[in-house]
């Protein structure tokens, strides 16, 4: 049983003290579970980690969940992904509550528009940078132009998106790529 609380502490000290996502979590998690607690080696962390950003949800959670279901099985799985979001589902129901009170308030309601237009203005620097670094080719700037039309004006679901654009990405490489070998 004390290992089981010592889980649930640590990761809920891990929750609380790291801003930033899953990589801003990393230190932290070396500190307590590798060096403090023995509870993995670096590399098992390491292989965690990158099993983490490979599954769905996030990587912290499943990071957590790893450790856990380690050291206790499933209840320990269990118990150092509750450690883990405890924090954060505090914290948020906190904030929840506070601003329910003020949603009517003119100005938060104008603070939350500037939110938004910020939150906009990041995504779209994020789009010209992955496409600058992504859509190079002619037939990837037609591809990225489909997948947007259909997206934005056809409203078809994504999946079918990705799906498409896997496909005739494969279909590319077998009739251009294989002849000079690298395919893009």
């Amino acid at each position: 049983m004390r290992e089981i609380w010592e889980l649930f502490a640590t990761f809920f000290r891990i929750g609380i003290c790291t801003f930033g996502g899953g990589y801003a979590m990393l230190p932290m998690l070396e500190r307590e579970i590798v060096n403090k607690n023995k509870w993995a080696t670096m590399e098992e962390l390491l292989d965690y980690f990158a099993i983490g950003q490979c599954t769905p949800g996030i990587i912290a959670v499943n990071t957590a969940t790893f450790v856990g279901y380690k050291r206790r099985g499933v209840s320990g799985g269990i118990v150092a992904t509750l450690g883990i979001v405890a924090p954060s589902l505090v914290i948020i129901t906190m904030i929840a509550m506070l601003l329910s009170n003020f949603m009517d308030n003119q100005i938060v309601m104008h603070a939350f528009a500037g939110i938004r237009i910020a939150v906009c203005a990041m995504i779209a620097k994020s789009v010209v940078k992955l496409a600058s670094t992504s859509v190079r080719k002619w037939w990837q700037i037609v591809l990225a132009v489909a997948a947007f039309a259909l997206a934005a004006l056809v409203k078809i679901n994504t999946i079918y998106i990705v799906l498409g654009t896997i496909a005739c990405g494969v279909a590319y490489y077998f009739a251009h790529g294989k002849k000079r070998g690298n395919g893009v």
